[in-house]
Parts: C-alpha cells; sequence; structure tokens
C-alpha cells in the first residue's frame, strides 16, 4: 500500500512542480502586461477582460471534466498577485505638467499608500507632517494638490490652517466622513475641492478592484484628472453626495465596529476560552471570530474616532439595542412561531440578495475551511 500511494505522491508532486513552473511563466507574462499598461495609461483592474476569461476557463473546464469553481478560485487568486505586481511597473501620469502634491500626514498608514501610488505614477510628492508646520509655507506656496490623511478627530483642525493655498490647487481629503471635512475645506479654500473615502485598509497590496468613494464639493473639472488616475490604480469610483456617505458609513463602518466591539468585550465579561473555541467551531464562526480578533489588533484609536464621528452613529447604535432588546422579549415569550414570522419578513426585506449573499459566503466559508490546519 505505502509503495503504491508514494508512486502516486511522487507523480502528484511531479504535476505540483509543473504547476509552479506555469504559475512563473504567466507571472512573467503579467509583468509584460503591467510595462504596456503603464505607458499606455490602461487601468490594471478589466472587468470585461477578466469576466470574458473566466468565462472561457469555466467553460474548459467543465468540457474537462473539472468543476468550473475550482479552476475560478485558483484563477481569481492567481489574479490577485498579478494585480499586485503590475504595480511593479509603475502607472501612467495622467497630468505631467502637475506642481508638486502634498500629502498631509503621508507617514500615516492610509498616507503612505497615497504617497507610494502618487510616486508609481510619476508625480513629486512632498510630506507634511505636524514636525514640519514651520515649513509648510514653502511646501504649499506652489502645491498643485494638498492631500489631507490625519486622524479624524484633527481633520477639520487641520483643514482650517489650509487657508492660504494657491487659487488652482486641488484640496482634497481622505476622511471616513465627509459632510463636516468637505464644509471645512468649502471655507478654507476658494478653489476645486473633493472629498474622498478609500474603502479598504492600508495594507492592500494593490487598488484593483477597490473602492474609492468621491463626493463632489467644487470644480469637478479641475480634478477629473484625479478620478481618471485612480481609475487607473484599478479603482472603483462610487460617486455619492457628503450625505449619503455619512449615512450609509453609520451602518458600513460605526454599527459594524461597535457590534464587533461588543461581541468581544462579551466574550472577555465571559471568560470564553477562545482555544476551544476554535478547535470546536464551523468554518462560519470561525470567521465571525477572526473578524472580531481582527477589530482588536488594530488602532482603538482609529475605531473610537469612527464611532464617536457624530450623534447619527450613536443614535442609530441606540434603536440597534432598543432591537435587541425586542428580540430578547419575543423569545423570552418562547412564541416560536413570531419568530418564524418575523425572521419572515426580514428574509423578505433581503429579497433576491439573500441568495446572493448566501451563493457569496459558502465561496469565503470554503476557503476558510481549506485554509484550517488540525495538528
Amino acid at each position: 500500500m505505502n509503495e503504491e500511494l508514494n508512486a502516486l505522491r511522487d507523480q502528484i508532486d511531479h504535476v505540483d512542480k509543473q504547476l509552479v513552473d506555469l504559475l512563473a511563466q504567466r507571472l512573467k507574462l503579467v509583468a509584460g502586461v503591467g510595462e504596456v499598461k503603464s505607458r499606455y495609461g490602461i487601468p490594471v483592474y478589466a472587468p470585461d477582460r477578466e469576466a470574458a476569461m473566466l468565462a472561457s476557463r469555466r467553460a474548459e473546464a467543465e468540457a474537462s471534466g473539472i468543476p468550473a469553481d475550482l479552476i475560478e478560485d485558483v484563477l481569481r487568486r492567481v489574479m490577485r498577485e498579478s494585480y499586485s505586481s503590475e504595480n511593479d511597473s509603475g502607472f501612467k501620469c495622467v497630468k505631467p505638467d502637475l506642481r508638486r502634491i502634498v500629502v498631509v500626514g503621508g507617514k500615516g498608514q492610509l498616507g503612505r499608500l497615497f504617497v507610494q501610488m502618487f510616486r508609481l505614477s510619476g508625480y513629486q510628492v512632498e510630506i507634511l507632517e505636524k514636525d514640519d508646520w514651520a515649513r509648510a509655507d514653502t511646501l504649499l506656496a506652489d502645491a498643485s494638490v494638498v492631500l489631507v490623511a490625519v486622524p479624524i478627530d484633527i481633520s477639520c483642525q487641520i483643514i482650517d490652517q489650509l487657508n492660504n493655498l494657491p487659487a488652482d490647487c486641488l484640496l482634497v481629503d481622505i476622511t471616513s466622513i465627509k459632510q463636516k471635512p468637505l464644509q471645512h475645506m468649502l471655507a478654507a479654500h476658494a478653489g476645486p475641492v473633493l472629498g474622498l473615502h478609500p474603502m479598504f485598509g492600508p495594507d492592500v497590496a494593490s487598488l484593483a478592484k477597490q473602492v474609492i468613494v468621491c463626493c463632489d464639493g467644487r470644480g469637478a473639472d479641475q480634478y477629473q484628472w484625479l478620478l481618471e488616475q485612480m481609475q487607473i490604480w484599478g479603482a472603483r469610483l462610487q460617486s455619492v453626495t457628503a450625505k449619503e456617505h455619512d449615512d450609509a458609513m453609520s451602518f458600513i463602518q460605526a454599527l459594524r465596529h461597535f457590534t464587533t466591539y461588543a461581541y468581544g468585550y462579551h466574550l472577555f465579561e465571559e471568560k470564553a476560552d477562545i482555544k476551544c473555541l476554535l478547535a470546536l467551531s464551523s468554518p462560519i464562526y470561525r470567521l465571525e471570530l477572526a473578524m472580531v480578533g481582527r477589530l482588536f489588533a488594530q488602532d482603538p484609536v482609529l475605531y473610537a474616532d469612527i464611532i464617536l464621528s457624530s450623534e447619527q452613529n450613536l443614535q442609530l447604535i441606540r434603536r440597534y439595542h432598543q432591537r435587541m432588546g425586542d428580540a430578547i422579549q419575543r423569545l423570552e415569550k418562547g412564541d416560536k412561531q413570531a419568530f418564524i414570522s418575523h425572521f419572515q419578513e426580514v428574509s423578505a426585506y433581503f429579497g433576491e440578495y439573500a441568495q446572493q449573499f448566501l451563493k457569496e459566503s459558502k465561496q469565503l466559508l470554503a476557503q476558510a475551511s481549506d485554509r484550517r490546519h488540525h495538528d
């Protein structure tokens, strides 16, 4: 038996080596694609090309008796690596005649990412930190862009100090709230103004498929080049009003971060054995626990600032708390049918999204299960 298994395993190892060689060959080709895209200003992410390629490979896989989902999973992981490697070629500079870009807070985590992306695109970038204000006038005097990348709690204070910029300078912020910073930017500067919110963390390897929310302030024709530049980086731009943004962020960020914090706090107070929970967890619970642990591995100041950034957030959390109490009361009554009826009402609200999310979550759970290691 061992001889038979070893012989087959040797063949599998040989095939795996061929796969490694093919992947190395593919990445070399991707590097060439990145170089061409860089020269011609073609966006890193081409959704139509990606969809067509995946459809073709799925059909070929099925014709060969291979599960289509298998080849798509493999290719999506390979493409993620490919998008990252395309950064090495740099990006076409949309506005080569631009004067300097100054990133206020450019040594912070997200600020550093934008500094890197601008420099990869051939722009002259300067960084202005809190210890640099003695030379701020010199740095800002001929700036074409000033991008504010500072913590939420001081963003408006910093913006208020930027009241002597060149008339044609584009003032931008990347704060996770938009109404107040936009109001302060419009008051401080008479030139073009744009509010951005990158919906990703500073640890992303590529901006391909990453969402950047855009909120118009003033002078859309004067910042159109920046939108084009971010699209070349691969970002997906979503334009909304500042109010629409802040309303959505109350759910997407403030409420979600609070509920994650509250669950972690509850585990702490209950003295739950995390090692035991992991050993006994289903894939979906492991993912949920991972998201809780991820929160507590990061900067508490950031999450406090996000949650406390508006009274609107606190009101939404209070309503959530009230509805949690209502749900508990239904359970305490022991009325199973009432629970089922309410469940069905919420299910109808989600509609077709429920099935979409079910499909997406199955893929995530399969990936989480693949990575699970049992001693």
